[in-house]
């Protein structure tokens, strides 16, 4: 992963399992990485299953061993590549970067490209955003009873669970005053 795209945190979790995974497994990460290139499976998260499956290697340790062993494949170190395929219809695109603007005038605020949303971190991460039918759905790190205009978050959302509430947002606009409050609100919380 890129390192611009992580937090200081981030960073230091990324060298423990670095550092701990043969203690922990058995296993050199050279060995993981050659394990993980005979999986038969294409995409990101049939492999995660296939490792905890066949190999007994929960999520996290795995999706370090698959970004080592097929980090270019998942554009990891190109995070404008990720941004684009991501955010490649216009009016999401709009939104994302009036929550970008706010999110990113927040001190100290790191983005991070995944394939399937972005996410903005302080220390931890405080809000994601992703591209859904009818909008984006922003997720916070907020009461969801903070305002009916949230809704607590749904089943769907793979990003972190402190994300308790989702807001669907249709248009530039809707990133209002409340919004802005929220994210800070959610920054500063994290």
């Amino acid at each position: 992963m890129a390192e611009a795209s992580l937090t200081e945190r981030q960073r230091k979790w990324f060298e423990s399992v670095r550092a701990n995974l043969e203690q922990a497994t058995g296993r050199s990460l050279p060995e993981w990485v050659a394990i993980a290139r005979t999986c038969p499976e294409a995409g990101h998260r049939a492999r995660l299953k296939w490792f905890k499956d066949v190999h007994g290697l929960a999520q996290n340790r795995a999706s370090y061993v698959l970004g080592e062993a097929f980090g270019a494949e998942m554009a990891w170190d190109e995070p404008d590549k990720l941004l684009d395929a991501l955010w490649k219809d216009p009016a999401a695109r709009a939104v994302f970067e009036a929550v970008r603007e706010q999110a990113g005038a927040l001190p100290g605020v790191v983005m991070g490209a995944r394939k399937t949303y972005t996410a903005f971190s302080r220390n931890i991460q405080f809000c994601a955003l992703k591209p859904v039918k009818g909008g984006v759905s922003l997720g916070l790190a907020v009461p969801a009873d903070e305002s009916p205009r949230l809704k607590p978050r749904g089943r769907s959302e793979n990003w972190a669970e402190r994300l308790t509430a989702n807001l669907l947002l249709t248009g530039p606009a809707d990133v209002d005053g409340e919004v802005a409050a929220w994210l800070r609100q959610a920054w500063e919380a994290c």
